[in-house]
């Protein structure tokens, strides 16, 4: 027979009971109401079964009667749990402040997270916020359905579409989906398309407009590439030229590439230290005193404490010391050339686009000296040389 709730409420005691006369004590004691359960015999003879605690001193009677003794083995539910918890009063009182003082840090507002804001300022939503009642160590109960808070602040913030509110634990986050606004077109005038710097042209595509130059053409920085004036006489109109034109043009770099380069090597050394986390302020408990190696990188771990799904503003940060030390690489004059080149190159391509491309260079002058190769290198470059120049500005000169 299973031990019902109830019965766990009321109290469960485990007896054994030796004698010669245990049959009949079982039997004068059913009679009268007395429920034995899990009645079982042992290897020593004695009979063990269980009762409540109100019929185990009714039970008492009938073991004068038939000469039997009993021995309790075993105790439980709400009545002892009761009793041993009074005999450890300072136990229960610290047990009761522990579960208390963790509600009610669970229950404060810690940490306030904005996604999603692009034109509005953290700090803008943070405020609007705060007029709702939604900022650190403000009690969550207090806080309104998140339905009436989204509404709220959608009014509050200008350009918000939509404001999502989600509390996880002690942290809520506040969500922003704002107004897309389409970018005004700009507003062409007449122009046309001239060279921005000397070159010789490669290629030519005109969308609009009248093209002036032809390819392996030389052109100065100014000259008109493509035209924004079509037609003659009276039938002259003015457009917005478009187009595409490539040229030729030389750009002269400096370069001076170390022959030495310092990296950074872990040597496998550490040492670790633990901070205590309260909200978002640290205290360090553990590993003090300066590493035994000078130089070194520190990495943080942070762990959250969690209970039932809520983020607790309660954990601990791992701190980990790594020892390392810079050696240095020396390059043969050879890869410190290489390494200067490409470093040109990629300034190049930076500049002037993704549609650059280098199709010469020329070494004029190198020397080494004081750990450093010197340059002085020309690059041939095929790049977009257009430059837009109103017509309003010409017909005004």
């Amino acid at each position: 027979m299973n031990v019902s709730w109830l019965q766990t409420i009321k109290g469960v005691v485990t007896v054994r009971i030796r004698g010669d006369q245990q049959e009949m004590l079982v039997n004068e004691a059913t009679g009268t109401g007395i429920r034995l359960w899990s009645i079982r015999r042992t290897s020593n003879g004695e009979l063990e079964c269980e009762l409540s605690v109100g019929d185990f001193f009714r039970l008492r009677p009938f073991l004068k009667r038939t000469s039997c003794r009993m021995h309790v083995v075993a105790r439980r539910g709400l009545p002892f749990w009761l009793n041993r918890l009074e005999r450890r009063k300072f136990f229960a009182a610290g047990l009761f402040l522990f579960m208390a003082g963790m509600y009610l840090l669970s229950s404060l507002v810690w940490n306030i997270e904005v996604k999603g804001n692009m034109k509005l300022t953290e700090e803008q939503v943070l405020l609007a916020a705060r007029q709702e009642g939604i900022y650190p160590f403000q009690w969550s109960f207090r806080l309104d359905d998140a339905d009436v808070l989204s509404k709220n602040l959608v009014r509050k913030l200008p350009g918000a579409a939509w404001v999502g509110v989600q509390q996880h634990g002690t942290k809520i986050i506040i969500e922003v989906v704002e107004n897309t606004v389409p970018e005004p077109l700009p507003l062409y005038s007449p122009r046309h398309l001239i060279a921005s710097v000397d070159a010789v042209v490669t290629e030519v595509k005109a969308e609009a407009g009248r093209p002036v130059v032809s390819k392996n053409k030389k052109v100065k920085r100014g000259d008109i590439l493509i035209s924004g004036t079509i037609g003659a006489g009276e039938n002259t109109q003015t457009v917005v030229a478009k187009g595409q034109v490539k040229g030729l043009v030389w750009h002269e770099y400096a370069i001076s590439s170390p022959l030495a380069q310092k990296t950074k090597v872990y040597t496998g050394s550490s040492k670790t230290r633990w901070h205590l986390l309260i909200g978002d302020r640290t205290l360090q408990i553990s590993g003090y005193g300066k590493p035994s190696f000078e130089k070194y990188e520190s990495v943080k771990i942070q762990e959250q404490l969690s209970w039932r799904g809520w983020s607790l503003p309660l954990g601990r940060v791992k701190e980990r010391l790594m020892e390392m030390r810079e050696d240095t690489r020396t390059r043969s004059e050879e890869e410190a050339i290489a390494l200067g080149l490409l470093q040109a190159k990629a300034d190049i391509v930076s500049k002037e686009g993704a549609d650059a491309k280098i199709v010469d260079q020329n070494i004029l002058h190198q020397k080494t000296e004081n750990g450093k190769v010197y340059m002085k290198v020309f690059f041939e470059v095929e790049q977009s040389i257009i430059e837009e120049m109103p017509l309003v500005q010409m017909q005004g000169e």
